[in-house]
Order: structure tokens, then C-alpha cells, then sequence
């Protein structure tokens, strides 16, 4: 079914760093940012209450968006820059150019807001018209020419009287989410403030780029280029077919991560003996959102035989503190390792599931934080697991990262939602809006495994004790 809502593009414009306020540039790649090479682009979607016209914003908000956007892309314009292929041998860099820019567009649309805000289900194709969309990086780069790649864009979506949208879609290899929430503050407070008065605090945080603080004393870099340049060319899973697909948003409060917690401290020394297990409101959650996201897509599932069988939950980690050497919080770049956790099936499907989930989720985070960097050289050979699999899962975001705090003046969001999820089949992780300690989980799924997955995920807390 097509989505039913109506979007007309209003303008589209490039915006670009203020003219020679940065000298063209061109960034290595350090092995922290190589993996993400093989990511699709992230698509975070924030949803404001804006009860006023179409031309009312165009009158009085835009060109000031337009005027913070470029002051910003000033301090980071990586951004504005491409990432960059040569030919082989040479390694792919990010670049920037004078005059290189971030595509703006502005549209607006006729849809239900206050459905598409929501945390109810909802048709996945309703959102796509609200991100923009950015060329993938083809499957195999071309030997004789270089190619580049745009690293952000950005849509501003009216919905007349009612709200806004600002959508995203971002290039991992360029920034991790520490780095592109720095930058969307700093955007948010230009545009509240002017830069003139914004200034002096800048000037004390400003973002930093060096390379050369990340440090490659094991060689991994030449590592991991090879097995990028092997791996570029095997085929993506990314879903293409939405038309049976709703998104849903689940929010775990800190009342049932206590409830959670006890029934798996009640069961752990049953399972594990005097084994102690880490249970971090993150881990818990995850956790609990890897049971019941598995007995989902297995329900239809014969499968008498392969009943040992692993399964892997991925996630990633923040590296800026476990490196063991100081990076400054304002580094522009990636800094973030990869988890994979495995538990068989028998031991994810039984009644002890949640607590095997626990302990193979809180053992990898053990593990990162004793050497955060082990088994880098396999992170991409790793990962290869979760191509083609619809088995295994993958958690994007952190509840760490306070994205409802990004106010451009007209309040806290009243929504976030990732739109990559729909593709890659990940699950979304972020702060609750209105619960304390709380977290949001962002699904989606054919409408059968939707429902499969509230079920299950609202009857598991209605039964424990």
C-alpha cells in the first residue's frame, strides 16, 4: 500500500561554512572509523510542536535555520564534506573543499502529526518522504575513477498548525552519535542565540580533529582496510519491501527493569551458581527486548533439529573513557567499539531465556570494559553474521545520549524516531521523554511480527512476580 501521506518539497538548497572560513582539508580515516564504511546511513527523525503556518515559517525561522546551519558546519565541516574513494591503492579519506555543502530541503506535508509522533503502531512507508535520501555507497568502487559520497543531509518537514519534523540522514564513517549530538546542541544553541553570544562558550569546547589522538599501536588499520576492500563487494541486507511493515515504540521504565532485574537475580544462581551478573538498566533491557524479539521471529519457525544453534546480539559501546588514554570529548570522529553477544537457541527460548541474555549481554560489556579494543581486527569478519540473518539483532543508539534535550526554541521534541531501522532491521535505543531512568525501544516489523513481539513483550511483564 502506498503511504497515504502527501509531501510537497517547497526548496532545495545546499548550505555551505561561510565563505573562507575553513581551508579545504582532507582527514584519514583512523581504524575506529573503517567499519563503518559497511553501514547504511543512520535517519534520526525529531518530531516538535509547531502550531503555526507554512508561511509563518518561512517568514520567521527559515532564513535564521539556514544562517545557524552554515555558522555551525564552520566549526564542523567534516560534514559538509564528502567521503571520499580513490582508486586502489590509495584508502579512502574524508575530504573538504571550499564550497563543499549539506543538501537542505524544506517540504511540507498534509499527514496526521500527531499519529506520526506517536508511539502507537504506524506504517514504516509513512516516514520515508520525511528523510532525505542519500546515494549508497555502490558495492564495489570503480579502479579507474574516485567517487564521492555526500556525509550528511537535512529535510525540515511543516505540518500546518500542528508540528515540524527535521530528519537526518548521516554517514557513520564521519561522526559517532557523541559527535553529530554535539554537533545538533551546538546547531540548536546558534539558532536560539545568534553565534555572537553563543561565541564564548564555543570557544571553550571547540571540536577537535587531530587524527593523531587515537592511536594505532597495534597495526590494525591495514587489518581492517583489507578486509573492507574484501567485503564491499558481498551483497547488503537491507530491506526493500515495506508495504507490510508498522513501526511501534516501547518504553521500559525503571519500575520493570526493577521487576526485571529481581526475577533474574532470583533465577541467576539457579542457572550460573554464585556468578555475578552485570544488570545495568541497559542490560536489562536489552536483554529482555533480545527474548522477545527472537520467540517473535521464531513462532513460525519448525525447527526441531538446529535447537543449539547461536544467535547474536550486537551493539556498540561508547571507547571514549575505556581506551585507556585521554581523547578529548569534543573529538570529531568515531570512537565506539562493537559488542557481539551469543547464547543458543534452547538457552534463549526456555524459561531461563532472559537470564541467559543477561549474562551473554553483561559479559561482552565485562569484556569491552577490561580491553575495549580485543578482537578489533575481527570487528568487520564479526559482524559479518547479521548479513542475511533475520536471526541475529542489532541495537542501534544509546539511552546515554540525551537527544530530548536538543531544543531549537520551540520546546523539547516531541518525538525521535530512526528511520534506518526499517532497512537494516536493527532495533532503536534512546532516552525515555517522559520517564526518568527510562528507555525507548524503536521497532519495525511485518505487521504478524509486530504483534507476535507486543504480545509477548507486554505479557512477559504482566507474569513476572
Amino acid at each position: 500500500m502506498a503511504p497515504m501521506q502527501q509531501i510537497k518539497v517547497l526548496e532545495c538548497c545546499q548550505v555551505s561554512p561561510p565563505s573562507g572560513s575553513v581551508p579545504s582539508t582532507i582527514l584519514p580515516l583512523t581504524f575506529l572509523d573503517i567499519p563503518w564504511l559497511l553501514f547504511s546511513p543512520s535517519q534520526p527523525l525529531f518530531f516538535y510542536d509547531f502550531p503555526h503556518t507554512t508561511s509563518h515559517f518561512k517568514q520567521t525561522i527559515l532564513s535564521n535555520f539556514k544562517t545557524s546551519l552554515s555558522f555551525t558546519l564552520q566549526y564542523f565541516f567534516p560534514l559538509a564534506g564528502n567521503l571520499t574513494i580513490p582508486p586502489q591503492p590509495a584508502l579512502p579519506h574524508l575530504s573538504y573543499t571550499s564550497g563543499d555543502s549539506v543538501s537542505l530541503t524544506i517540504a511540507e506535508s498534509t499527514a496526521d502529526f500527531n499519529k506520526l509522533s506517536g508511539y502507537n503502531q504506524r506504517s514504516v512507508q509513512d516516514f520515508h518522504q520525511l528523510v532525505p535520501q542519500m546515494p549508497k555507497i555502490c558495492d564495489l568502487p570503480g579502479v579507474d575513477q574516485e567517487s564521492k559520497y555526500s556525509l550528511l543531509a537535512v529535510q525540515i518537514t511543516i505540518f500546518p498548525e500542528c508540528g515540524i519534523s527535521i530528519g537526518f540522514s548521516l554517514r557513520h564513517v564521519a561522526a559517532d552519535e557523541r559527535t553529530f549530538n554535539n554537533f545538533l546542541k551546538i546547531w540548536a544553541a546558534i539558532f536560539r542565540t545568534g553565534l555572537e553570544l553563543y561565541l564564548p562558550v564555543l570557544n571553550k569546547n571547540l571540536p577537535y580533529y587531530d587524527r593523531s589522538v587515537i592511536h594505532d599501536i597495534n597495526g590494525l588499520e591495514p587489518i581492517l582496510w583489507k578486509q573492507w576492500w574484501n567485503q564491499i563487494c558481498l551483497p547488503k541486507f537491507l530491506v526493500d519491501n515495506f508495504s507490510d511493515m508498522v513501526r511501534s515504540t516501547f518504553v521500559m521504565g525503571r519500575p520493570e527493569m526493577e521487576v526485571i532485574k529481581g526475577w533474574i537475580v532470583s533465577r541467576s544462581e539457579k542457572v550460573f551458581g554464585s556468578v555475578q551478573l552485570l544488570l545495568s538498566p541497559y542490560v536489562i533491557t536489552c536483554s529482555y527486548i533480545w527474548m522477545c524479539w527472537l520467540k517473535a521471529n521464531m513462532q513460525h519457525i519448525e525447527d526441531p533439529i538446529e535447537k543449539t544453534e547461536l544467535h547474536y546480539f550486537g551493539f556498540i559501546a561508547g571507547g571514549i573513557t575505556r581506551l585507556g588514554y585521554p581523547v578529548p570529548v569534543t573529538y570529531v570522529g568515531n570512537c565506539i567499539a562493537f559488542g557481539r553477544a551469543m547464547a543458543r537457541r534452547n538457552e534463549l527460548l526456555g524459561e531461563n531465556g532472559i537470564v541467559f541474555a543477561a549474562k551473554a549481554i553483561g559479559d561482552t560489556i565485562k569484556e569491552l570494559d577490561r580491553n575495549v579494543l580485543g578482537g578489533v581486527e575481527n570487528w568487520i569478519s564479526d559482524w559479518n553474521v547479521f548479513r542475511g540473518s533475520g536471526l541475529h539483532i542489532t541495537v542501534t543508539g544509546s539511552p546515554k545520549v540525551d537527544l530530548y534535550t536538543l531544543d531549537f526554541g520551540w520546546g523539547r521534541p516531541r518525538k525521535i524516531e530512526e528511520i534506518s531501522i526499517d532497512r537494516t532491521g536493527s532495533v532503536s535505543q534512546c532516552e525515555s521523554r517522559e520517564m526518568v531512568g527510562g528507555i525507548e525501544i524503536g521497532l519495525a516489523l511485518p505487521l504478524a511480527k509486530m504483534e507476535a513481539f507486543r504480545v509477548l513483550y507486554n505479557e512477559g511483564l504482566n507474569n513476572l512476580p
